[in-house]
């Protein structure tokens, strides 16, 4: 455990850039444990989620945003761009994550949104699929252009290159304080919202196109005893067709969901986890303020 006597750094980062760019991954990444849900599918990330890194110098909270969207309109969608938005104006510093591949007009919005006395770091993200790195050089001296970055920093995530690197300069910048949060705090969010998380990021990585962006999880019920949690959630679905689709042939897969989300549980939480699922049909959640509001999302 880091000592927290000594004098650090201490700041809040958001990470942000459009949908799918790898923005959960880098930030699990720079944790060392899996804290914000990933999958290949965009927009995965509903909340800012915080994850927590203490060091002998300084403690690192890091704010997975979600990404912003330019394409979608809807209540939620509307209420997660609100949600970026309050975010940037709470932190110390912003790290900017595009896909070095190919930089897009939504990617520039993005950096639009940051206010310009916030600190950024340019972080183009997948280096390592690059196959024309010379080709790469005039994109990032025209950026520079728009924009005084305190630093550009290309990695690639989930391999873990040049992370050390950016945490460093990410240090630079974090201003002298106390810590936030306890030494061991791994994230700001509670067990109950956790267990959530991983049965969407269940449902992202294991449905179709459609079920993940029209589904939602509330948790009606959360019990410990001892080191046992009993956690029984509800998928909400929008119409009567996604249900079957969502539950399977023989109720396969909503079975697979549940036995992948119970051991990630497990992992997490350090016990044993009995979960229960059920999926109700709930029409036209994703624009009832009250559903999101219960959601958290607000």
């Amino acid at each position: 455990m880091s000592d927290l006597s000594k004098k650090t750094r201490c700041g809040q980062i958001a990470v942000v850039g459009r949908p799918n760019v790898g923005k959960s991954t880098l930030l699990n990444r720079l944790v060392g444990e899996k804290v914000s849900i990933t999958s290949r599918k965009a927009q995965t990330t509903r909340l800012p989620i915080r994850g927590i890194l203490t060091t002998d110098t300084a403690q690192f909270v890091f704010v997975d945003t979600p990404g912003f969207q330019t394409k979608h309109g809807g209540e939620m969608n509307k209420r997660l761009n609100s949600s970026v938005r309050r975010t940037l104006e709470e932190v110390d510093v912003v790290l900017w994550v595009w896909d070095a591949t190919h930089l897009t007009a939504a990617d520039k919005s993005a950096l639009e949104l940051i206010p310009a006395s916030t600190p950024v770091i340019a972080v183009p993200n997948k280096v390592d699929l690059l196959t024309d790195k010379a080709a790469f050089m005039p994109v990032i001296a025209e950026l520079s252009q728009q924009r005084a970055f305190a630093a550009i920093v290309p990695v690639a995530a989930a391999k873990g290159t040049q992370t050390k690197t950016l945490m460093l300069e990410i240090e630079k910048l974090l201003p002298e304080s106390e810590p936030m949060y306890e030494a061991d705090d791994l994230t700001d969010k509670p067990e109950r919202y956790m267990a959530a998380e991983i049965i969407r990021e269940k449902i992202f990585r294991l449905t179709g196109d459609e079920i993940p962006y029209r589904a939602a999880v509330m948790i009606d019920k959360f019990e410990q005893e001892g080191n046992l949690r009993r956690i029984f959630a509800a998928i909400l679905v929008d119409k009567d067709s996604q249900k079957p689709m969502l539950i399977g042939a023989g109720g396969e897969l909503l079975k697979r969901i549940g036995t992948e989300a119970r051991l990630d549980m497990q992992k997490l939480f350090g016990g044993p986890v009995y979960l229960e699922l059920f999926v109700k049909v709930k029409s036209g959640w994703s624009e009832n303020a009250a559903v999101l509001r219960d959601l958290g999302i607000t």
